[in-house]
């Protein structure tokens, strides 16, 4: 992967919904674990929700049944759809990616083990 482009975030109220993409410069996107990770000011960077390359999906517990990550290898594109959107999910969305052999779930390296990164989309919910 040469670059990953994130789009699609803005201002929403309450319960609003958004829809994130992430466009990845790639011959091989089918070969890479990826996922969306956000980051709030004067917080940690965290995993939102991955996706590996074998169709597996996790969910981090604050977004379970909210949010829903999928991906289009043929595409070589991250959407990740948002709903029921709260204002403690303001943040810049990030999408990254790093390449695993089979049965390899980037999930539980988190943010430390992707490779590479967008710029990110920032993403407010206002009450």
């Amino acid at each position: 992967i040469s670059q990953l482009v994130e789009s699609g975030g803005g201002s929403v109220q309450a319960g609003g919904s958004l829809r994130l993409s992430c466009v990845a410069s790639s011959d091989a996107y089918d070969k890479y674990c990826v996922g969306w990770f956000r980051q709030a000011p004067g917080k940690k960077r965290e995993v939102v929700a991955v996706a590996d390359r074998d169709g597996r999906i996790n969910y981090a517990d604050p977004v379970k049944g909210r949010f829903t990550i999928s991906r289009d290898n043929v595409k070589s594109t991250l959407y990740l759809e948002m709903t029921s959107l709260k204002p403690e999910d303001t943040g810049m969305y990030y999408c990254a990616a790093v390449i695993g052999g089979a049965g390899y779930n980037c999930w539980l390296g988190g943010a430390s083990g992707m490779d590479y990164w967008g710029k990110g989309t920032q993403v407010t919910v206002s009450s």
